[in-house]
């Protein structure tokens, strides 16, 4: 069994890998590309992953949240663009976009009548902006649900063949 480190604040990589018991040499054997010298690094924060470092985690630690925190915390770009997204249960999940659902249809006919002329004129920018806030939260609610389905099908608890055939159906 590893020995768990005492360090204080430790990322998520390192959190991931002690939760799973994998020693940065056991880790290195999995992840198959990546050194235990380069994981100590990435754990420690004195060097910057790659993102195919974190592709190759996410997938062999069964933890795509590891995608999502790269992307929100650590991608120059995608700290401007990607929301930040927690693994939670599915009824939380459920609840939040129904109720995130339920808000923006009562802002359907503002957001219309904002809109219609194509400019956002003085009077009309804090609906604009809720308006926004109220699309960005159902936005992060769809994020959870395919972060929440990329979990259980990483687990086994979805049944992954089915589950892609009938995705690329499309």
């Amino acid at each position: 069994m590893p020995k768990v480190s005492n360090k204080e604040n430790k990322n998520v990589y390192f959190q991931r890998r002690e939760e799973l018991k994998l020693t940065r040499d056991q880790a290195s054997e999995l992840l198959e590309s990546i050194p235990p010298e380069r994981i100590e690094k990435i754990e420690n924060e004195r060097v910057e992953p790659h993102p195919e470092e974190i592709l190759i985690m996410a997938q062999k630690y069964k933890s795509p949240e590891l995608c999502n925190y790269y992307c929100s915390k650590q991608c120059p770009i995608g700290k401007q663009y990607v929301p930040e997204v927690k693994i939670q249960a599915l009824s939380q999940i459920v609840l939040k976009m129904v109720d995130s659902l339920n808000t923006m249809q009562d802002s359907q006919r503002r957001f219309i009548g904002i809109t219609a002329d194509g400019v956002i004129d003085d009077t009309e920018i804090d609906d604009f902006v809720n308006i926004q806030e109220q699309l960005e939260e159902i936005s992060i609610a769809v994020e959870a649900l395919q972060l929440w389905t990329e979990q259980m099908v990483a687990n086994g608890g979805m049944n992954m063949e089915k589950y892609e055939a009938r995705r690329n159906k499309k």
